[in-house]
This record gives structure tokens, sequence and C-alpha cells, in this order.
């Protein structure tokens, strides 16, 4: 089974669960859940960024595309989930409610995983660059880290020529003399 469809899958069934638990509390106090919202947004939101940002540190082939992908079924799927899950647990939400959740519901979702997955998996990149530092050279005898006898220059330091020539190249350039004023 592709990865993109199992993530998508998970993540479809965590914001699902976390919509449903939300409508639950809401239902039971409308006006006193705003810090409960707040952290199961902030709580989804990491899940897709670690997630990605692991996924990139393992250096997994084709992550964007697969998150683009993962983004989607997770959004349709937490629509469909969602709807299930209040007309079940909460209020008897009909298939009425379904057309918003494939639509505003599911991209909002789509959102809530892409945008914490992009810079997931671009701290998981720079993780992933970091950590392939090369391992450290083997011992060597004294004769292969002795200097070398060559005189070594600075490639942005050049000695001056003796004697510097005009574009002709046939007489030296005349040098400027100090002029009193």
């Amino acid at each position: 089974m592709r990865t993109w469809l199992v993530r998508g899958v998970v993540l479809a069934v965590v914001h699902a669960i976390a919509a449903v638990v939300v409508a639950a509390l809401r239902a039971g106090d409308p006006t006193g859940q705003a810090g409960v919202e707040a952290l199961v947004l902030g709580v989804l939101v990491g899940v897709a960024a670690v997630w990605a940002a692991v996924d990139a540190w393992r250096g997994v082939a084709d992550r964007a595309r697969a998150w683009v992908l993962t983004a989607l079924i997770a959004g349709w799927g937490a629509g469909v989930l969602s709807v299930i899950g209040r007309a079940v647990f909460v209020d008897q939400t009909g298939t009425s409610a379904l057309g918003q959740a494939l639509t505003g519901g599911a991209a909002f979702t789509a959102l809530l995983v892409l945008v914490p997955a992009g810079l997931g998996l671009l701290v998981g990149t720079r993780l992933e660059s970091r950590s392939a530092v090369p391992a450290e050279p083997e011992q060597s005898t004294a004769d292969e880290t002795a200097p070398s006898p060559r005189v070594r220059r600075s490639p942005l330091i050049t000695p001056a020529p003796a004697v510097r020539r005009h574009r002709t190249g046939l007489t030296p350039r005349p040098r400027p003399t100090p002029r009193d004023d």
C-alpha cells in the first residue's frame, strides 16, 4: 500500500476524532471550550509537522508529492468520518452536513495538514543535511600528515610582477610621481 494513502487515512481518522471530541465538548458547554479548541488545533498541526520532518530526515523519496496527496486524502476522509462520528456520538448530524464537510471542511483539513507538513519537510531537510556529516577520517601515519615542502599561496593574493607592461607589452608603464603642490 502507498505510504501517502496510509498517512492520509491515519490523519483523516485523527482529524475526525478531534472534530467529534470538540463537537461533543461544544454541545455540553457552548461558550467554555475556546482553550480546548486551540489545544486540539495545535496538536493536529504538530502531528503533521513532526511526521513530515521525520520523513524528510529519513530521506523518503518524493516526499513533497506524497504529502500533497496525504493532505487531500486526509481532508476528504476527515470530512466524511467527522459527519459519521457526529451523527453517531454527538447530535445525530444528517447527510445534509456532508456537502459542507466535503468542501469547506475538507479544504480546511487539507490545509491544516499541508502547511505544517511543508514546514516539517523544510526543517527535516535541514536536519538531514546536518546529520549527514562525514565520518571522521581513519588514523593516519606521521608520513601522510607531514607538511609538503611546496610553498602554498593564497589564490586571492598574487605577487605583483617586477615590471608591469603597457597594453602593447613593449614598454614599461611609467609610474606616477608625487607632485609638490
